[in-house]
């Protein structure tokens, strides 16, 4: 199993389509088929299904996905660490979701690395769950996260509380004495797909069970664009959005008979990694367990 196999085999995951892949890579179609029966003959799985127009991962295919993307990223951290050895004499990986990186963290990573010039830093943005394994996996030294982690050997503490907030721009806000939340099913709602912990279950059970969203989107800072540009409605994180409030750009829909929960955010790290501790003491966390 080797890297160029693995790649490819992420690519087409991708794209799904052989064709496309091959332009990607700038290989020929006949790499791209070789490289995922060689995948294939390795694992005894069928990784594709073909479909017409292209092709769709397998059970197996999507749960080789979630291995091979780990595998590519050790891959590619191991690369950076021996170029950035000759450089730094030391390196700290940080992986963090988005709202958290937008509301309480650029400065606590701007204040580390302007007071440790000899330190790489690496910042990565991510989903909880995603970020908590790579965690585990080595592949970062800290995590920022909505989730705790709660496992021997490793240090959890609470950075940061925030509050949703239903959010619309206030030209285009239809409900500006709020809104209950059975008009919420039949709303504009943007729904951005990433979790909040418990919040995050939260707004989905305020919808029937598999709600079709006119838009989702994956990263919670891009969520704000389309909000400034008069499209819907949609919860954010308070701080996320604080500027824009402010500036009258947006404006905070009430909610009628409902009441949002408080957003927690949590630092975790290797028990005993002092920079991991160190830059937790630069963000003032609380901690939680160990």
């Amino acid at each position: 199993m080797n890297s160029e196999g693995i790649k490819t085999f992420i690519m087409l995951s991708k794209l799904k389509n052989f064709t496309r892949t091959a332009e990607r890579l700038y290989v020929a179609q006949s790499t791209v088929t070789n490289r995922i029966l060689e995948l294939e003959n390795e694992t005894g799985k069928k990784l594709f299904v073909r479909k017409q127009g292209g092709v769709e991962l397998t059970d197996e295919g999507a749960l080789f996905l979630s291995y091979a993307l780990r595998i590519d990223e050790l891959e590619e951290t191991f690369i950076q660490e021996v170029n950035a050895s000759a450089r730094f004499k030391e390196k700290l990986r940080v992986g963090t979701i988005n709202a958290v990186y937008e509301s309480d963290l650029y400065p606590v990573l701007s204040g580390f690395y302007r007071t440790h010039p000899g330190v790489a830093l690496k910042i990565t943005l991510g989903h909880s769950l995603d970020l908590l394994r790579m965690l585990q996996d080595g592949i970062i030294d800290v995590a920022f996260s909505y989730l705790p982690l709660k496992k021997a050997g490793f240090v959890c503490k609470k950075f940061s509380s925030d509050r949703l907030v239903l959010l619309a721009r206030p030209d285009k806000n239809k409900y500006k004495r709020g809104i209950a939340k059975a008009e919420l099913a039949s709303a504009d709602y943007l729904m951005c797909n990433f979790a909040f912990g418990d919040a995050g279950e939260f707004v989905r059970s305020l919808f029937p069970p598999r709600h079709a969203f006119g838009l989702e989107i994956d990263n919670s800072g891009k969520v704000k664009d389309y909000l400034k540009d008069g499209i819907g409605i949609s919860f954010l994180p308070y701080k996320m959005a604080e500027k824009e409030i402010a500036a009258g750009e947006l404006e905070i829909v009430p909610t009628l008979d409902f009441s949002l929960p408080e957003l927690v955010s949590y630092c975790a790290f290797r028990k005993g990694d002092p920079l991991a501790e160190g830059l937790a003491a630069v963000g003032k966390t609380q901690s939680l367990s160990t």
